[in-house]
């Protein structure tokens, strides 16, 4: 168990608030050499599942201060509702660990070159896959080489997953070294060096639009009273105030801000009206049966609102309850649980188009595609991190951001209500960065992109590729 562990803390220090991204090609090696040793499938599952408790412990333990503070639960309620959370996601890991052991085995391999490092990487990037479907997604393995020039080049191409699969393979092979295999079952890394004829991520740019972010820092466990509300409005027209910008962006915001109440609408068309700007912002929107909806509303500079996108994939806690958890209380002050969206928007701005995903599905590589699928040349990111505290989920979500940006070739302008307000380029690199905590406004420019990369056009065919593969493969070694 203690090899499974040490994979676990490995995977803990290449995310943020530790960065040890160095150990992202060693962090699974520890696992998979415990996996081969171990023939009972009962203790790898077990060994597995530890090691998954504790990586999903060490990453999101900022959960349990949302729980505790915004979700109204106190400390122990928090922390075991926490624990619960990460018992249920380590299953993965488990999985992992029990396949794995088989696949890794020597009499699992063909007698000239063995199939353990494919077969693994395809196991743990299938796996990877499966993570938002069944509950909850954040941060890949893949994750770890954002700033990794060459891994890089597989991000627009494969998206995340593909530096999820190099990474594994690197771990397999270092596992397959100690255990001293034969050299021949190394010879899959002699695709790795292919890595480099892919093209390299594009040079640095300076943007030819400009916007104006607003981050408000508003208090996300304010009580709203109309005297409140009323100063608030005050100073949000003050920060939209700055002629001459195409566009300005409200983040996500823990205030009521809702476009059906004709006061507050006749506010947000005077402002688009004043400032001659395209005036995009997250507020509350309902349904056709009354429920409330978390969406990105875009006015036009005549004051007419053109479009509204309703946010799909929902925070579990924050905007809905899973039923497992159902005596858990709400982060947010919303009556009822959030209504899913059902379908993408790109806004027309200006005979381009622009596609605004919201908070929680930066995590979500599909769905972020999509806006750039559909026509979208510049991607916005509206989000309110005000929930996380001062804890490192604010750099972890600002790296999901960066991927988001690498895999689609896309500009991506930030707002959030406290930081981490920035813009990314589109090779994932961080071109502006807002200092949070901070009630500001900043300029900042940015492009529009028209070109889509195989990744927006194709998805995630490689990750669910790889789930099957290991499906099959792990079929043909049980009847070996």
């Amino acid at each position: 168990m203690i090899l499974s562990l040490l994979s676990a803390i490995f995977l803990i220090l290449l995310f943020p608030r530790f960065n040890l991204v160095w150990l992202a090609p060693f962090a699974l090696a520890p696992i998979l050499i415990a996996c081969a040793r171990e023939a009972s499938w009962k203790r790898r599952f077990v060994n597995g599942w530890a090691a998954g408790f504790v990586f999903w412990f060490g990453v999101c333990y900022w959960i349990q201060f949302v729980l505790e503070v915004h979700g109204g639960m106190g400390r122990w309620g928090g922390w075991a509702t926490f624990v619960l959370f990460a018992v249920l996601k380590g299953l993965h890991m488990a999985v992992f660990a029990l396949a794995a052991g088989i696949l890794v085995r020597p009499a699992a391999q063909p007698r000239f070159i063995g199939r353990a490092i494919p077969a693994v990487a395809a196991l743990w990037t299938g796996l990877e896959r499966t993570h938002g479907p069944l509950g909850f997604t954040w941060l890949q393995l893949g994750n770890a080489g954002i700033g990794m020039s060459v891994p890089m080049r597989l991000a627009p191409i494969l998206g995340v997953y593909g530096l999820s699969f190099v990474f594994a393979m690197m771990g397999c092979a270092i596992a397959l070294v100690i255990l001293r295999r034969p050299r021949a079952e190394l010879a899959w890394l002699l695709v790795l060096p292919l890595l480099f004829l892919l093209p390299a991520m594009p040079a640095r740019q300076r943007g030819d639009r400009h916007a104006l972010l607003v981050q408000p820092n508003i208090d996300t466990e304010a009580d709203w009273t109309q005297a409140s509300f009323a100063h608030l409005e005050r100073d949000m027209a003050i920060l939209s105030h700055a002629p001459g910008h195409h566009i300005i962006i409200w983040p996500e915001a823990p205030a009521p801000f809702y476009p059906s109440d004709a006061s507050f609408r006749a506010y947000i068309e005077n402002i688009a009206r004043g400032e001659q700007s395209y005036f995009l912002f997250g507020g509350v929107a309902y349904n056709a049966a009354g429920a409330p909806l978390n969406s990105a509303f875009l006015f036009d500079p005549s004051g007419e609102m053109i479009g509204r996108y309703d946010k799909i994939n929902l925070v579990p806690f924050g905007e809905f309850v899973p039923r497992v958890f159902g005596w858990v209380n709400r982060i947010t002050k919303e009556a009822g649980d959030f209504a899913p969206g059902s379908r993408i928007v790109e806004f027309p701005v200006s005979g381009h188009k622009l596609g605004a995903f919201i908070c929680y599905e930066s995590a979500f590589p599909d769905l972020v595609r999509e806006f750039a699928k559909g026509g979208a040349q510049v991607l916005v990111n509206l989000s309110n991190d005000g929930y996380f505290g001062h804890s490192s989920a604010r750099e972890q979500h600002l790296e999901l951001v960066r991927m988001r940006a690498a895999e689609n070739r896309r500009w991506i302008v930030r707002a959030t209500n406290d930081g981490i307000t920035a813009v990314i380029d589109p090779a994932g690199r961080v071109a502006f960065r807002a200092p949070p905590y901070q009630e500001i406004s900043a300029d900042v420019s940015y492009r529009y992109v028209q070109e889509q990369t195989p990744y927006t056009r194709y998805g995630d065919w490689f990750a669910w590729g790889c789930l099957i593969v290991a499906a099959v493969l792990l079929a043909v070694n049980k009847r070996e």
